[in-house]
């Protein structure tokens, strides 16, 4: 330890000039020094956001990045000292996570490529499902017999590598784990593809301890592990006994020191569960998760209802409670639909830092829960195109034109409420337009049959200006305290001054 503290100096100057990565070696290699170096790199990340900011973002939204962080290292931290996390992973994800994804120059890349690329794409090799859960927004189940054969796979991971500096990739399906072409497996996929780390979202119940050995083996794979709540939650969607099956698989994953997270669908039933202490104390402390995505249901895929949806009331609160969890308790859980302020607003349709969902079949949509498409991967390749053609068709632009013009590219004191981020969720009416003037199709029966459901989109339309009602004081007065206009003075819902162009 005599030799951890004489280091300390260089440790600290090492920090102030942004070296995360050796601070961060040292936080988990040096356990005594914590108390000096995480207060030191708490302080150089929040002077990275508040000062560091080049787009002018509101300074609410930069202490809430900051506060993901923390949690984020927080996290981590428990996990490492738990010992549930080997060294060659803890490596690995050292190399692939801060030198590819977190520590990108994004600058220099737009420069390099001469356009502001997505950060990574979310792909769904395989529909087919061992599981046949209630709501499943991909509608998958074991019958599926669609799936990306291993080239097309290998070639979207090598193009978003080389077109876009992209080493970041989150697959869902299907269960993922079940994907298979000419002899090689996801496993298999990751080895090959070792620059990039890769999210899995996962129902858990294939993670035995071969497959969780292979997972530590290749180091830059960790699985999201879909839970509904405790076991009565989960195994009344998921079906009799998978609970226990998602137990077996943490337990697999801590012994062989493989990080992973839970991945949880909130709905009017499960919210108050899911945000919860307990929960949370369940997953995180006990159980050892790292991280946490929270995707609230969406009407989408099979048996859709309205009815699954949390209430605008119930929305507020869920996002009180996320943001308890997240500061006050340094767990990291992000809900996808109301964290805009983490992300800039809607990330979808392969904006700057955002990305694009690529289906079993090859069909291309803006964004997993935009079940449109115009394009199929499968037909531009054979055309000579390439994943650059997909960001430039009609859909991806509009959808485009529309994030700059709610907040994306707007000052802040004109943008739009990003607790509201997501099109087909809180601007229904606006998605739908996009939908119906660039032909878009439904990539499957139920997303077709809605557009002609005068319900659906009233009831989706309708929930959009309740939440926003309900939270627009709260982005106005904490995010954008310096706004000369609101509402009553005639401001629009996208925070546009309407009498302008």
């Amino acid at each position: 330890m005599a030799k951890g503290r004489g280091s300390l100096p260089y440790l600290e100057k090492a920090i102030r000039h942004g070296s995360y990565r050796l601070a961060l070696r040292t936080l988990a290699n040096h356990r005594k020094l914590r108390p000096v170096l995480v207060p030191l790199l708490e302080r150089r990340l929040h002077a990275s956001f508040t000062q560091g900011n080049p787009r002018s973002r509101p300074a609410q939204v930069q202490e809430d990045k900051y506060a993901a962080m923390v949690a984020l290292l927080h996290s981590s931290l428990r996990t490492i000292d738990r010992g549930i996390v080997s060294m060659h992973v803890m490596e690995r994800f050292f190399e692939v996570y801060l030198n590819n994804v977190l520590l990108v120059d994004y600058d220099k890349l737009r420069e390099r490529l001469g356009f502001s690329p997505p950060s990574f794409l979310a792909i769904a090799p395989t529909g087919r499902c061992n599981l046949h859960c209630t709501g499943c927004y991909a509608g998958s189940d074991e019958n599926a017999t669609a799936e990306l054969d291993y080239d097309t796979f290998d070639r979207i991971l090598t193009e978003k590598e080389q077109l876009w500096g992209s080493h970041f990739t989150v697959i869902t399906g299907g269960e993922p784990f079940l994907w298979k072409d000419q002899g090689k497996d996801l496993i298999d996929m990751a080895a090959k593809h070792s620059s990039n780390l890769f999210v899995v979202h996962t129902n858990g119940t294939l993670i035995n301890e071969e497959l969780a050995r292979r997972l530590e083996l290749v180091g830059n794979l960790t699985p999201a592990i879909s839970v509904e709540g405790f076991e009565q939650e989960t195994d009344e969607r998921r079906g009799k006994g998978v609970h226990q099956h998602v137990l077996n698989a943490f337990e697999n994953l801590r012994k062989a020191g493989v990080p992973f997270g839970i991945s949880v669908t909130g709905t009017r039933l499960n919210w108050h569960m899911i945000t919860s202490g307990e929960f949370a104390d369940y997953y995180f402390i006990q159980q050892g998760a790292t991280y946490g995505w929270m995707l609230q249901y969406m009407p989408i895929g099979r048996n859709h209802t309205l009815d699954l949806m949390v209430t605008p009331e119930q929305r507020l609160e869920m996002l009180r409670r996320t943001w308890h969890l997240m500061r006050d308790k340094k767990i990291f859980i992000a809900d996808f639909l109301s964290s805009g302020t983490l992300t800039d607003g809607c990330i979808a349709a392969g904006r700057a830092g955002g990305y694009m969902y690529i289906q079993w079949d090859g069909d291309v949509t803006p964004c997993a829960f935009i079940p449109y498409s115009t394009h199929n991967i499968y037909e531009v390749y054979r055309n000579g195109g390439n994943l650059n053609t997909l960001l430039n068709t009609p859909l991806m632009w509009r959808i485009r034109e529309w994030q700059n013009s709610y907040g994306y590219a707007q000052p802040a004191e004109r943008m739009g409420n990003w607790f509201c981020p997501c099109p087909i969720r809180d601007h229904y009416e606006d998605v739908f337009k996009i939908i119906l003037e660039c032909q878009a199709r439904g990539i499957d029966p139920d997303a077709e049959a809605v557009l002609t459901e005068r319900g659906y989109r009233e009831g989706l339309t309708q929930h959009g200006r309740d939440f926003d009602k309900l939270t627009w004081s709260l982005w106005r007065e904490r995010y954008v305290p310096h706004r000369r206009t609101d509402r009553a003075k005639g401001m629009g819902k996208d925070g546009r001054d309407p009498a302008k162009p």
